[in-house]
């Protein structure tokens, strides 16, 4: 076993969120890395004594070179797959290329990296042919790499598993592209994660590629089969047509699933491409494990989803960006006009009580008032591109700073105290809301709920100027119901408060 610590890059995301514990669980010291600290921090195993926390950026080579050094070993669990990069593949090289100087520059005994399976001479998607060439640029250096090869991943919160779920669920008839025909061999996560951690256990294992997989070859045809059986549904209808584009299947998928466009079109065209293990009995042989079937996978995931208690999503991953302005309700500091409203209501009960409805907003629970309202938003937004509120939250109860929340992104997650939420919707400007909760005397609570926007240009003004009437609508609304959640009592309120004149926000 290593002494020195192992580096987990990307431990906010999806595999990253997974790997950490597994690694924790056997006895590693780690180091969590990400681009964001808050977001770490909101881990449950962020507190484990075996565990530090540092900040990276991949794009940042300095960044990296800080974590990689003291430690023996990386996992490289990076994409660069969202909506903020315009060229994921220009930014997966970048990434790739700054890894292993800080490898090399570190010392490191090996990296681990996980990648896609398939042959670049095969016509890959663009999304597998970037997977592929990363391996290919971290195998160029001078630390020896564990290449670990997948198809399709099936485990509660993936992204390939969420858009089967989805489809399936909410479509009895589904018109697809022919490419559900093409045959490959997906791999439970939990198979995924027993190759990743036990190959430090094993010399052999560096500097060489594995193609992993179950021990079933499919079609995503047979995956939809799978699926309606297990989740006790009625077969499905699939008719796979010649002019269905990975374009036309991803404004299905953005539609239909909590997946964005710009993840399904990526996911789509991997479906053309047969991925198929080549030489699967070495890593066997070596790291020997009860390989799942699709249909244990699949069944195994639906319980944990039943269950509510999936370990990471695909929702987890992505930049946490607290907007500068937000740290200020003054145009001096913002450099531009923030537009505010400010709505707050006193109570007769304790923070911790009106914190428990305020934790559970969002999701299968709604916004307590005007749900309508909030889901034709939500429609609007997914019509122009965005998340609309498919995304839905990781937990029913539980909210950590770095979550997804519907269009939101969590902030700041301090209870009983504060939630502060960042929209991830498509808006001319960038918007907040927040909600603050102050113990006063004897016994009252206040709650002020503030929603902030920066306009950018008139388009901004006016789309501010158009949903600033509702306000008083729906905030009142949503005070009053949140109170009545919390089986409190109104004192005064809810009503229209002016915001504090250079009112610093702490982030």
């Amino acid at each position: 076993m290593l002494n020195k610590p192992v580096l987990v890059t990307g431990a906010t995301g999806y595999v990253g969120g997974r790997v950490v514990p597994r690694l924790l669980e056997a006895g590693y010291k780690v180091c969590a890395t990400g681009r964001s600290l808050e977001k770490l921090k909101g881990r449950a195993w962020s507190q484990h004594p075996n565990v530090d926390l540092v900040f990276s950026d991949l794009i940042d080579l300095t960044s990296i070179k800080n974590a990689a050094k003291g430690c023996g070993a990386a996992y490289y669990l990076i994409h660069s797959m969202n909506s903020s990069s315009e060229d994921f593949v220009k930014t997966d090289r970048l990434a790739a290329e700054n890894m292993v100087k800080a490898a090399e520059y570190a010392k490191l005994e090996r990296i681990i990296y996980l990648g896609g399976l398939g042959h670049e001479s095969e016509n890959l998607s663009a999304h597998l042919r970037s997977r592929a060439e990363v391996g290919r640029i971290l195998k160029s250096g001078l630390i020896p790499i564990t290449y670990f090869r997948a198809a399709m991943i099936l485990g509660s919160g993936s992204a390939s598993f969420e858009t089967l779920r989805y489809l399936v669920d909410r479509m009895p008839i589904m018109i697809t592209s022919r490419r559900v025909l093409v045959p490959s061999q997906p791999i439970a996560i939990r198979n995924v994660l027993v190759y990743l951690v036990k190959c430090l256990e094993h010399e052999e294992t560096k500097g060489e590629t594995y193609d992993i997989g179950g021990p079933e070859i499919v079609t995503y045809h047979d995956l939809i089969n799978i699926y309606a059986e297990e989740a006790g549904l009625k077969k499905r209808i699939v008719i796979p047509l010649s002019f269905m584009t990975p374009r036309l299947s991803s404004y299905m998928i953005h539609f239909v699933t909590p997946i964005p466009s710009y993840m399904g079109k990526p996911l789509s065209q991997g479906l053309g491409n047969k991925l198929v293990v080549q030489d699967g009995h070495r890593i066997k042989s070596i790291i020997p494990q009860k390989i799942l079937t699709c249909r244990e996978a699949i069944d195994m995931a639906l319980e944990r989803v039943e269950q509510k208690v999936m370990k990471s999503s695909w929702m987890d991953a992505g930049a946490y960006k607290p907007p500068e302005w937000g740290r200020y309700n003054d145009a001096p500091y913002a450099g531009g006009t923030i537009k505010e409203s400010w709505y707050r209501v006193l109570l007769a009960g304790s923070p911790k009580d009106i914190w428990r409805p305020i934790s559970r907003i969002g999701g299968d629970k709604g916004w307590y008032f005007a749900n309508w309202l909030w889901e034709i938003r939500g429609f609007l937004d997914r019509l122009a591109g965005g998340y609309g509120t498919r995304r839905g939250r990781r937990h029913p109860e539980e909210i950590k700073t770095g979550d997804a929340l519907d269009w939101w992104r969590v902030l700041d997650a301090e209870p009983p105290k504060r939630l502060f939420l960042l929209a991830e919707m498509k808006l001319p400007g960038e918007a907040t809301l927040e909600f603050r909760i102050k113990q006063e005397k004897n016994g009252v609570t206040e709650l002020v709920q503030i929603a902030s926007f920066l306009p950018r240009g008139l388009q901004g003004l006016l789309y501010w100027y158009s949903v600033f009437p509702f306000h008083f609508f729906i905030f009142r609304g949503m005070l009053k119901e949140i109170a009545k959640a919390a089986g409190v009592i109104v004192i005064l309120g809810p009503e229209e408060v002016k915001p504090p004149p250079h009112k610093r926000k702490n982030i």
